[in-house]
């Protein structure tokens, strides 16, 4: 078996060297750290990980704390959090709190058991018991897509102005009556994107009604109820938004039961992409989230305060992108000319 003395011989180094590049302990020369991984991998040695967790107190790991994780939105943020770290060196230990507050607080204990250096987590409606635990214990964490106040690191799309834009599109298109099905309440991503709704009607002089306003609970279940009973009011809306992935797959279900047709009798828009939107027929008019850049984003700023445990926190939002498509009642636009037909039509 190849210790860290083969590597040292290799390489024509002290085996004091070899430990500072592989544990990052003290600066060391370009040449040499090149000669040192070269001899690495030469020899094929591996470096134990345990010994070295503890001797720095350090175990180069870090706990993800996601519910959902077969949605969509999350397997993006997944994927981010998982290159950043592996780019930095990091393993990940995954959990789901399954958005239950009680749940949530035991696994964040385990993961905090399992001395993960730093947590990244996706709060449950009702954080404050899992906030105590890991504020008391002074664990380093990152809090990500839904906010826990300002005394924390924290990173998440923007929410209030993409909704307001969905609102401003569709009454802009004619619609007065327009319907949002929102999610869970005591989530941020809920308070911040009804108040864009709030806002997008305000903009465009159309009062708020709040027979329009119906909850989805950040599910597909739920938002298919919701929609129903939307449609069920006196005066309907002739649009609707739905405030995640799960409740536009929701509320389409419902839709259809209905026998209604998007965009024929409904116009439909949507916050949260996904790969599939664009198979839909009609094509789903989506705000998309950076969600790959959150997972990346969440994981510089853990390693950031991994090195500066006394800076101040930081709360980062990431702007989303608006993708037109025909949900919303727009005709599909026009293709593109190739560049041949370009030049023939450009006027001398």
């Amino acid at each position: 078996m190849t210790t860290m003395v083969d590597v040292a011989r290799r390489a024509g180094v002290s085996v004091a060297t070899v430990s500072h590049v592989l544990n990052e302990t003290r600066p060391v020369r370009p040449d040499t750290r090149a000669a040192v991984l070269g001899a690495i991998e030469e020899l094929g040695y591996t470096h134990n990980t345990l010994a070295r967790s503890l001797v720095t107190s350090r175990t180069r790991s870090i706990g993800l704390a996601v519910s959902a994780i077969s949605n969509p939105y999350f397997t993006e943020i997944l994927q981010g959090v998982e290159a950043g770290a592996l780019e930095a060196g990091y393993s990940l230990l995954i959990a789901d709190p399954h958005d239950d507050p009680h749940h949530e607080r035991k696994v964040v204990q385990l993961l905090h058991e399992r001395r993960v250096d730093g947590m990244i987590v996706a709060p449950s409606a009702e954080p404050a018991e899992m906030v105590d635990y890991l504020a008391r214990r002074e664990v380093p964490t990152v809090f990500l897509d839904r906010l826990v106040g300002d005394a924390y690191d924290q990173v998440c799309a923007e929410n209030t102005g993409p909704v307001r834009q969905l609102v401003e599109h569709l009454a802009d298109l004619g619609h007065t009556r327009i319907g949002l099905v929102a999610g869970l309440p005591g989530l941020s991503t809920t308070t911040e994107r009804v108040q864009g709704y709030r806002d997008g009607l305000r903009a465009r002089g159309l009062p708020f009604a709040p027979e329009l306003l119906a909850g989805g609970n950040s599910e597909a279940e739920g938002a298919q109820d919701a929609t129903r009973h939307l449609l069920a009011a006196p005066e309907p809306p002739t649009a609707l938004i739905t405030a995640n992935n799960a409740m536009t797959i929701g509320a389409l279900r419902a839709l259809g039961a209905l026998g209604l047709q998007v965009p024929r009798d409904i116009a439909l828009a949507c916050f949260d992409d996904f790969s599939w939107a664009d198979l839909f027929t009609p094509r789903l008019t989506a705000i998309a989230q950076p969600s790959k850049d959150i997972g990346a984003a969440a994981v510089r700023l853990l390693l950031e305060r991994l090195q500066e445990p006394d800076r101040p926190p930081r709360t980062v939002r990431l702007p989303c992108a608006f993708v037109h498509r025909t949900s919303c009642g727009c005709a599909e636009p026009a293709p593109a000319a190739p560049p041949a037909a370009q030049e023939r039509n450009r006027t001398p």
